[in-house]
């Protein structure tokens, strides 16, 4: 099977970007975000250009303490940094039971695979209905800074979400251009909490696997 030609989304970034940078009315956008070390240099990035509303929708992420941990988190980092155009906030529901409704038969499925994809889809169709509740233009996710989340996968659940959505879909590879080490640095900056697994116990449960 011929694999599929990737796509370098950071470029189709840029060329949206080069679209609405002139125009009058700067156009909004709702980040998904998954949590703050992942949206220090998205926020950094795109403030510039757009006014932000951040969507903390993370219903893979436990125990509840670490889940409040996280948003906590993202909203001092909101707080306490500079950035070009207003950025909001705002949170979804916490729902557990609807990411393990997406997950099951896929419980043991490799990291990356067919679960980690529900896992997107679910985040990004939140965002997508967020974005048009509150009438906004685009709608993203910070997910694609990760070097092990695949930006390609990303992209094309985003693409096909919004056909079906009034917000159009902002494809991003923020990893790219030293983004990923650039939110590292921010992290470092601003001291904030980096966990080491994604959030879902069975990513967790992998994690303790490689170590043992």
């Amino acid at each position: 099977m011929q694999e599929t030609q990737k796509v370098n989304y950071q470029r189709l970034l840029d060329k949206k970007i080069e679209e609405i940078r002139d125009r009058e009315r700067i156009p909004a956008l709702l980040l998904h975000a998954c949590c703050a070390p992942c949206s220090s240099y998205v926020l950094e990035y795109l403030s510039a250009y757009f006014a932000i509303t951040v969507l903390f929708y993370n219903p893979n992420i436990e125990p509840a303490e670490e889940y409040r941990a996280r948003a906590e988190e993202l909203k001092r980092l909101i707080r306490e940094m500079p950035l070009r155009n207003e950025v909001k906030y705002v949170e979804g529901a916490y729902e557990p039971e609807k990411f393990h409704a997406a997950a099951a038969g896929y419980e043991d499925a490799p990291e990356g695979g067919a679960r980690c994809a529900r896992c997107f889809r679910l985040r990004l169709q939140e965002a997508a209905e967020y974005a048009d509740r509150l009438g906004l233009d685009y709608f993203t996710t910070t997910l694609t800074i990760s070097p092990l989340k695949n930006a390609q996968l990303l992209n094309r659940i985003g693409e096909q979400t919004a056909e079906s959505h009034s917000a159009a879909f902002l494809p991003s590879d923020f990893k790219k251009r030293g983004g990923y080490q650039r939110s590292i640095e921010l992290s470092k900056e601003y001291n904030l909490y980096r966990q080491n697994f994604c959030g879902c116990i069975y990513s967790k449960s992998v994690m303790k696997m490689q170590q043992i």
